[in-house]
């Protein structure tokens, strides 16, 4: 347990005292102001009885950072290692595989959840500005950022697979992001299906993050949608591992 914590904290202060983890932060703080200031301004010419985490969600800003965060975060996580030649050092330390998959994927997620936190504030404001607690539904807001955690869990799992494969930094973004972008255009694919493969839109359906996310927006929280995302987010660092423990059978 020692080693873990000890690898998790050299992973997430290399992103803390980097120049690239406070762009990302700032970069994720900047559409997050976007997405309040386009809230604002519709709830005044149109006030709506919609939480505002749900209208939140709804808006494009959202998906783009979940879309582009992972990529990113995690696109140094095993190609920066491999480029700069530090990659054989670690794993030739008395450190187990699992731990440094762990490791650096915990370290990634707990960076991850530092970058949402501006959006607590978005919801502060207005509480004091309005004066009014009853635009913060706690229970949708923590349901929310449950969602956000499993979503980002998901795609930050497949952005170590990704960079695992490759020495490149770049390549390891693309590849995250052909993947985190095909998962999430499935959950358009439902509602052009005909009506008669209907088993094959329900299959769809089921891994549609699109509806999963909404659900979590609007309090809901489906035991299903957990046990996807944990699934998922098992099976990719799963396949993380076996890419790193393959470097013995070369």
């Amino acid at each position: 347990m020692q080693v873990f914590l000890s690898l998790t904290r050299r992973e997430l202060a290399s992103y803390l005292v980097s120049l690239s983890g406070y762009v990302i932060v700032a970069a994720a703080t900047f559409l997050t102001g976007f997405s309040f200031v386009m809230m604002l301004t519709q709830l005044i010419n149109e006030p709506s009885p919609m939480p505002i985490t749900e209208m939140f969600y709804v808006t494009p800003f959202f998906w783009i950072i979940l879309l582009l965060a992972a990529p990113v975060i995690t696109m140094r996580t095993f190609a920066m290692e491999k480029f700069a030649g530090t990659y054989e050092t670690l794993m030739t330390a008395p450190v187990r595989d699992g731990q440094v998959v762990l490791a650096k994927f915990t370290a990634a997620l707990l960076f991850y959840l530092v970058m949402w936190l501006p959006m607590l504030a978005c919801l502060a404001i207005i509480r004091h500005f309005t004066g009014d607690h009853s635009p913060v539904d706690w229970g949708a807001l923590g349901s929310t950022y449950l969602g956000i955690l499993l979503v980002g869990a998901l795609f930050l799992s497949m952005g170590c697979f990704a960079s695992s494969l490759t020495h490149s930094q770049t390549i390891a973004a693309m590849i995250s992001f052909a993947l985190c972008t095909s998962l999430f255009l499935l959950s358009f694919l439902p509602t052009q299906l005909p009506i008669s493969a209907g088993w094959a839109a329900q299959l769809l359906s089921s891994v549609a993050l699109f509806d999963q996310m909404h659900d979590f927006a609007r309090g809901v929280v489906d035991t299903r949608s957990v046990v996807f995302f944990a699934s998922f987010t098992a099976f990719f660092l799963f396949l993380t591992l076996r890419v790193v423990e393959s470097r013995r059978w070369k």
